[in-house]
């Protein structure tokens, strides 16, 4: 075999492997990856029942509704909102008007039981991607949209 036929092959078996590495990688996490929609995108594709997903946008004014416990609101992004049922204890920085991010199943009836609620802290933490997607629909996020000036960064720690 040639030099240039050596390599070729060479060059494609290493192709191959690492295809087969990264579909062995994508199926183990396949299981553990949750997406995150806004309320528009679940309307116009709504997740199977069974579906562990993350829905995200702001808590809309005036709609949350304790009762021990437990607690109902509403996530709006300003085009759309969705009626969130939790049992627990909520973040400090949980608010009306404050970005939100509940994981957990769309129902039946179309309202979302969340399993687990996280409090965005201003929108300069918010993904650029959600921020432009919120910003279609409200003109007072299109500075959040812009991201944070250059050569600036915020490092946000998970506990």
């Amino acid at each position: 075999m040639s030099r240039k036929a050596q390599r070729l092959v060479f060059l494609l078996l290493g192709m191959a492997a690492l295809g087969g590495a990264t579909a062995l990688v994508l199926s183990a996490l396949g299981g553990s990856l949750v997406f995150f929609y806004t309320p528009s995108q679940l309307e116009r594709h709504p997740a199977a029942a069974a579906e562990r997903v993350r829905i995200g946008g702001l808590v809309e004014e005036k709609s949350v509704k304790r009762d021990g416990t437990s607690v109902t609101f509403r996530i709006t992004d300003g085009k759309t909102d969705i009626k969130v049922s939790y049992r627990g204890v909520l973040p400090d920085l949980f608010r009306e008007g404050q970005g939100v991010v509940a994981e957990g199943r769309l129902l039946p009836n179309g309202s979302f039981h969340a399993t687990q609620i996280l409090a965005k802290h201003n929108a300069t933490y918010m993904p650029r991607w959600v921020a432009k997607e919120l910003a279609k629909h409200d003109k007072n996020l299109e500075s959040a949209a812009a991201g944070p000036p250059p050569n600036h960064f915020h490092l946000a720690l998970r506990p």
